[in-house]
């Protein structure tokens, strides 16, 4: 029986070892299979501006009911003045199915999985005056993991929903309202191609409190320049663009790369190869390191009870010469089990340093508003 039992133990190592030779191997072929559509692209009706005039399009927005972006974790109070900056805040990826290359906007799931990460990624950001979170026809997620057409396909799709969201946003503003952007993932993707395209060389350039264009990579080469605004430098900088994706130790970002490196930049030059923009959080400022005792608060979740605690001082960041931002070992905290392999930490790039994000964005407001009151 002990023998048998043995050979039982060396068969399942065998099968385990084989099946991560696999995924090494096979791994882009067996993550297509797993989240790319299997279904042909549809083309969809492009959507008015107009539309997004109803309060439904709009996971957050000024005066909604139960609005997910006003989530403060415990021990933190929203403040006795609000901020006057308005925020744009593209939620990330939350449509993981492979029945369609474009969630729709009804789409249950979705929606509560967007509603999740407003209420985590967006929070550091409501101190504002007003904080806008647009529903849009996201391109799933698949469509960042091939180059098939059809990806770019979906993308723009997503792209244009955003842009008209986008426009209404801006119609509400007040004269001379400065703004914030704000993305991850999917979300920071298309942040980088609107900077481009409605705020670089106009006057919202000068309105630009900062842009926050985490979770997916700002090209140094191909995306900064087009963007129309600089990386940011100082902590205590406005009108910037600051960006990181965090990896723990050891890591693998081999896919990751492979992802960034399928895509062309603003320029329409293909990325790969070419270094990326990463922006310490935890000092503001890029290619830099800090240990723990300057993180102000990881935001650890709780699932089950929709909300999370603050832990400080517990995960450091450094910006490698890979030019991702290494948190160093897994940090002992209880993130759940999405953690991406290769200790991809993409899905907490926000909330591993959700308190020092919100005085990032606090800090550079009071820079533009200090810019504003010097200038002749």
């Amino acid at each position: 029986m002990a023998r048998k039992f043995l050979y039982l133990i060396a068969g399942v190592t065998v099968a385990l070892l084989l099946l991560m030779v696999a995924l090494r191997v096979w791994s882009d072929d067996l993550t297509e299979m797993a989240f790319v559509p299997g279904v042909s692209f549809s083309s969809q009706q492009a959507l008015p501006p107009e539309s997004w005039e109803n309060p439904a399009m709009w996971v957050a927005r000024p005066g909604m009911k139960d609005d997910p972006a006003l989530w403060l974790p415990p021990g933190v109070t929203a403040p006795a003045r609000k901020l006057p900056v308005a925020v744009f805040f593209v939620h990330p990826t939350s449509y993981i199915a492979r029945d369609a290359w474009n969630a729709a906007l009804d789409d249950a799931t979705s929606r509560d999985r967007a509603a999740l990460f407003v209420q985590g990624m967006a929070s550091p950001f409501n101190g504002a005056e007003a904080l806008w979170a647009p529903r849009y026809r996201q391109a799933a997620v698949g469509a960042f993991l091939t180059a098939r057409p059809e990806a770019g396909q979906a993308i723009d799709l997503a792209y244009r929903d955003v842009l008209a969201a986008f426009e209404i946003f801006v119609r509400h503003l007040p004269p001379g309202r400065p703004i914030a952007l704000a993305g991850h993932s999917q979300g920071a993707f298309l942040l980088r191609r609107l900077l481009r395209d409605r705020v670089a060389g106009t006057p919202l350039a000068g309105r630009l409190v900062g842009a926050w264009v985490i979770g997916w990579p700002v090209s140094l080469v191909h995306d900064l320049p087009r963007m129309g605004v600089p990386a940011c430098q100082r902590a205590d900088q406005a009108g910037c663009v600051v960006s990181w994706l965090s990896v723990a130790d050891p890591a693998d970002t081999a896919m990751l790369v492979a992802a960034y490196g399928r895509r062309t930049g603003l320029d329409g030059q293909s990325v790969a190869g070419t270094p990326f923009l990463c922006t310490n959080p935890l000092t503001g400022t890029p290619d830099a390191g800090a240990d723990a005792g300057a993180n102000l608060g990881t935001l650890v979740p709780d699932l089950a009870a929709r909300g999370g605690t603050l832990a400080p001082k517990v995960v450091p960041a450094a910006c490698g010469p890979d030019h991702f931002l290494h948190i160093g070992e897994p940090p002992k905290l209880d993130f759940g089990p999405y953690v991406l392999p290769g200790n991809n930490y993409h899905l907490y790039d926000v909330t591993l340093f959700w308190a020092n994000l919100r005085a990032d964005f606090e800090r550079r407001v009071a820079a533009w508003q200090t810019r504003q009151q010097t200038a002749p």
